[in-house]
């Protein structure tokens, strides 16, 4: 279907597209996929909305204040088409599934909705669309892949994101998610391996495996009895010829990825404290390209709210999990999501979080308000917190962990850390940023013609020296190269030093 595409728009001049994302790291790769098909079809990114012939708004429903940020972005287009009337607008993603007849119903500008379901069908339903122009609205979640078709686009030039998995089977009580995005579905390892080297042979060194609840990876195909999927993750793990699973499949599908010739690092998120096991955490510790950054919600430390919210453990037990993480690697960076203002949490409750908080010392933290989402059981619940405690609560806690973030980026002052280079920052193209193996943002001076690759190579001997002196190396970085920062100062958010290699 790709090369009739491509012949019959080949002729066609400028076709241009442009997308608008919202949400989380999963939304980000289905954008690259989305990305991917438009451009199969001959159409060229523009970031100009009055350029673009087709504009893809990809939503998220986690939270109101996004749902309201993207109806007014929708309103605004509604302007924009009418000066274009040939232009197509496509909404898709958890909101476009949640919502999708009511949007086509108040917002007439829309003509295609795609739910969660119709990533991989997003190229034929467009095609149709521009043969027939017959607006459609696509959300029913038992059309569902859990395999990867076509190709990204990716946002990155070295760090590619790589779905394991999609749904969720938790039904945490303020969530949407397992109603928008359906339940647990599995990539064969194949299927994912094959993404990883692709990946690898494009330039991409940084593999992120993405999931809603990561460790839950493979159980569904236990649940399902899909013998060849489990033998296929034995073998990738060097398990039995006869096929008995010697381990995990998530812990599996990690040593096959580490083991996989190119790549540098190995991220994933998100973990469930539930369900993240000791083999996960050793395999860690053993591997050569796995981070050792554990991302694990805990979004609350009242074992009385995490039995309201469903989240299926309890204050002890996440602090035996990060105790776990620490005794195989000591150096681990942990952080966290954590939610304010769940209904009936009292003051007794939020002191626990915070005392929590403290106990463990987060590397840093995503905190948000709870925000009421029809359809789930929290919305239904009595003692809804009013939002002025909601957000004084929010800020107690985000004071409590910054004073940890704090303290634990000034204990790497003095130290060399390995950093990942991502680019110039914006304000100043003579500071680079990147990441450490932690994921922890690393700030250090680069002059615009060091960092040139194109440009005569700065002496080695003379870098060395300079760096030895403090006043930072200045041979040629690309981003995506591994560098080695030592670390001056420390900021809450981030650390700042001088690069010695």
């Amino acid at each position: 279907m790709t090369e009739n595409l491509q012949s019959e728009n080949k002729n066609i001049k400028s076709l241009r597209y442009a997308i608008l994302n919202y949400g989380c790291q999963m939304n980000e790769s289905d954008a690259e996929h989305y990305a991917g098909q438009l451009e199969e079809m001959g159409y060229a990114r523009t970031e100009e909305l009055a350029r673009a012939d087709v504009i893809l708004v990809n939503t998220c429903c986690v939270r109101e204040s996004a749902e309201l940020k993207i109806l007014g972005k929708i309103g605004e287009l509604k302007r924009i088409k009418a000066q274009h009337p040939g232009q197509v607008i496509c909404v898709a993603g958890c909101m476009a599934q949640k919502d999708g007849a009511a949007l086509a119903k108040k917002y007439p500008q829309i003509d295609l909705l795609l739910g969660t379901s119709y990533v991989n069908s997003f190229q034929k339903i467009l095609q149709d669309y521009l043969d027939e122009r017959k607006k459609g609205v696509f959300t029913n979640l038992a059309v569902q892949s859990s395999e990867f078709e076509g190709h990204r686009v990716r946002e990155s030039g070295f760090s590619a994101w790589i779905p394991i998995m999609y749904g969720c089977n938790n039904f945490c009580t303020y969530c949407i998610v397992p109603y928008v995005r359906g339940r647990e579905r599995s990539r064969s390892i194949e299927n994912i391996l094959e993404e990883v080297r692709a990946a690898v042979a494009a330039g991409y060194t940084e593999i992120t495996l993405l999931g809603q609840n990561v460790d839950s990876y493979g159980k569904d195909f236990l649940r399902n009895h899909e013998e060849e999927k489990l033998r296929s993750v034995t073998s990738a793990a060097g398990g039995d010829a006869d096929g008995t699973l010697q381990t995990e499949p998530f812990a599996a599908l990690l040593k096959a990825v580490d083991q996989t010739p190119g790549v540098e690092r190995v991220h994933f998120m998100t973990s469930h404290p539930r369900d993240m096991s000791e083999e996960v955490i050793r395999t860690v510790a053993e591997g050569v390209h796995l981070c050792e950054h554990f991302h694990v919600a805990l979004q609350s430390g009242s074992s009385r709210i995490l039995k309201a919210m469903n989240r299926g453990y309890t204050r002890e037990r996440y602090l035996e999990l990060v105790q776990t993480i620490r005794r195989y690697i000591p150096q681990a960076s942990i952080t966290t999501d954590i939610i304010v203002g769940f209904p009936g949490e009292t003051d007794e409750d939020f002191a626990e979080t915070c005392s929590l908080v403290e106990e463990i010392g987060f590397d840093s933290a995503f905190t948000f308000i709870y925000s009421k989402r029809s359809g789930t059981p929290a919305a239904r619940m009595q003692d809804q917190i009013p939002d002025d405690v909601k957000h004084v609560r929010l800020e107690k806690l985000m004071e409590v962990q910054n004073a940890q973030s704090l303290r634990i980026n000034r204990q790497l002052v003095g130290k060399t850390v390995e950093v990942m280079a991502e680019g110039p920052t914006e304000k100043d193209p003579g500071i680079w940023n990147g990441r450490t193996r932690g994921n922890k943002l690393v700030l250090w001076h680069q002059s615009a013609e060091s960092a040139a690759s194109d440009k005569k190579q700065t002496d080695e001997a003379a870098c060395k020296t300079a760096a030895a002196q403090t006043k930072g190396c200045d041979l040629p970085v690309r981003p995506g190269q591994l560098v080695h920062v030592k670390v001056e100062s420390a900021q809450t958010w981030l650390v700042k030093g001088s690069r010695i290699d």
